[in-house]
């Protein structure tokens, strides 16, 4: 279904939809086929002006939609724009900007420790031999 939709959604005429280079990320159905929300993302074009024509042209996509897939009850589409890929680039913009700062010299010399033994286990361990 979400296959069919892409391909759908490319035909569509309303500039709204048409310009704004839509992707169709994910289809979820209900188990009876009556309703399906449907995932997408724009990368042009006001957020509110796409779900605007995605809207109006709801009635031709279903039709569509109803041509291409051979389904007993065309599902009502609802569309819902998905951010998760907005979500996952401001992610890992923000792991490319984390800079690793070297320890405190103090910590570090600490962590090594004087308190263990040579062969690294503490004095209160005791160890088989």
């Amino acid at each position: 279904m979400q296959k069919c939709l892409a391909e759908i959604v490319r035909h569509v005429k309303d500039p709204r939809v048409k310009d704004a280079f839509l992707s169709i990320t994910g289809v979820e159905v209900t188990p009876d086929l009556k309703y399906a929300k449907v995932f997408y993302s724009s990368l042009y074009g006001e957020e509110k002006e796409v779900a605007a024509g995605l809207k109006a042209a709801t009635g031709y996509i279903r039709r569509e939609l109803a041509g291409s897939m051979n389904l007993r009850i065309t599902p009502e589409l609802t569309f819902v724009r998905d951010r998760s890929l907005a979500y996952g680039a401001h992610i890992s913009t923000l792991l490319n900007q984390i800079t690793y700062a070297p320890e405190d010299k103090e910590d570090s010399e600490g962590s090594a420790g004087s308190e263990d033994g040579a062969d690294g286990n503490s004095p209160d361990e005791e160890t088989e031999e």
